[in-house]
């Protein structure tokens, strides 16, 4: 596919692609943005602001023809990675090429243009349409080509070892172990991509029937010898220009959580039951959960601590949107307290009262292991299954979440590029060398 077929006004597109190639053209005669002055910035900003105004323009006319060119009349899953470089090429200029984002991905975050802000603003018109979203959030609930091809290996030995994740098949239930030892499970886009397929092949495998997550041994000097659940997103890995909007920020929510949530979309004899493959998770945490290994706390259906653990949740500090915390935060602790945790930066620890809002048993670190064996025992069951589906079913609908993440798609991406993130990652990166 290289040019649009679908019944788009031929001068949309003109004006679309004029006004991405003057930005282009104006952002090329001037230096880079970490050597740009006042005068400088403010002429790449009101050029690349009237592009994103014709692109918003545009979408607003023609999302839904778009969206079908892309997917054949969706015809076609077509995963979101897929669906922003498919773009690309059958309507240029309306997000960056692979060319450019591939120029973008070898530069430090502060040193980048910002071209992911315009695939932003194309998930986020998607994402509002209630037909084109609807079928993207189904297309990203679809098991990936990695996890498929992996599968039969998978179901044969029990045992699957990836870059970030440990999978084990022990009995009934799915062990999946975080294990990037140095970063204390920070995750970044190799770690969201290893979840997947993990994800995916608890959900696959018939003989799962309940699946835990929980940290491993680390070998980072501060916690060496001990498990740790997750300290959230890899501010080095942001500063260094490797965190991306769809392969981390997007794909994260779209993909592996809410397959947690939802189930994996799959053929299957009995698709007027349920159209999805759904199992029981639990998250068991040592150490602690910062972040976004907050965020996943909320989707499990039993959180297990150890009495020395604590959760925070520091969007505010960090400085961009803490993935779908914002639409579920709420329901779990109570409007004051979201609002402590995401914008105030409180901690809370597992022998605290309200810590039960996000834990459902706190035991002592010496107990933790005794259980998450009671836990995955007790969930396995048919009738935890169905009720867990009706119980997903009443607190969290599809047009709400794919109302919400429209936005996000947007206010993250700008956020990615604000000038507040680039010099707080900026710090945590040079006080990471000197320390």
């Amino acid at each position: 596919m290289t040019t649009a077929t679908v019944s788009v006004d031929p001068a949309a597109l003109r004006t679309l692609h004029d006004a991405a190639a003057h930005a282009d053209d104006v952002v090329a005669a001037l230096p880079g943005p970490a050597d740009r002055g006042p005068a400088d910035h403010q002429r790449a900003t009101r050029a690349k602001n009237a592009a994103r105004l014709a692109r918003h323009h545009f979408l607003v006319s023609h999302v839904d023809r778009v969206y079908d060119e892309l997917t054949d009349g969706r015809s076609r899953y077509v995963d979101i990675g897929e669906l922003v470089l498919t773009a690309a090429r059958a309507f240029p200029g309306l997000v960056p090429t692979a060319d450019v984002l591939a120029r973008e991905r070898e530069r430090k975050q502060e040193e980048k243009e910002g071209a992911e802000i315009d695939q932003g603003i194309l998930v986020s018109a998607l994402l509002r349409s209630s037909s084109a979203g609807a079928h993207l959030l189904d297309a990203m609930l679809r098991p990936t080509d990695r996890a498929l091809r992996l599968l039969p290996e998978f179901r044969r030995t029990g045992v699957l070892d990836l870059p970030s994740v440990r999978l084990e098949r022990r009995g009934t239930a799915a062990h999946l172990t975080m294990h990037r030892k140095d970063s204390l499970n920070a995750e970044d886009d190799q770690q969201v991509a290893d979840m997947e397929t993990a994800v995916d092949l608890a959900l696959l495998d018939p003989a799962v029937h309940v699946a835990l997550l929980r940290g491993g041994v680390m070998d980072h000097p501060r916690y060496k010898g001990r498990r740790v659940f997750s300290s959230g997103i890899n501010l080095k890995s942001l500063h260094a220009g490797e965190i991306s909007l769809v392969d981390f920020l997007l794909r994260r929510e779209l993909g592996y959580i809410r397959k947690i949530v939802c189930g994996v979309l799959v053929a299957h004899d009995a698709p007027w039951q349920s159209r999805t493959v759904e199992k029981p998770w639990v998250a068991a945490v040592d150490g602690f959960a910062i972040g976004g290994g907050a965020q996943l706390l909320m989707v499990f259906d039993r959180v297990l601590a150890s009495a020395d653990a604590y959760v925070s949740l520091p969007a505010a500090q960090e400085g961009i949107v803490p993935g779908a915390a914002n639409l579920r935060l709420g329901r779990l602790t109570g409007g004051r307290t979201s609002r402590q945790l995401v914008l105030w930066g409180r901690r809370v620890w597992a022998a605290e009262p309200e810590a039960r809002l996000f834990l459902d048993e706190v035991v002592e670190p010496a107990g933790l292991d005794a259980a998450v064996a009671t836990a995955l025992e007790r969930l396995d069951s048919p009738a935890v299954l169905t009720n867990r589906h009706m119980l997903t079913v009443a607190e969290e609908s599809q047009d709400s979440f794919r109302s919400y993440m429209a936005e996000f798609a947007l206010h993250q991406a700008l956020r990615l590029y604000s000038e507040d993130v680039i010099g707080k990652v900026g710090r945590f990166a040079r006080a990471g060398r000197e320390s």
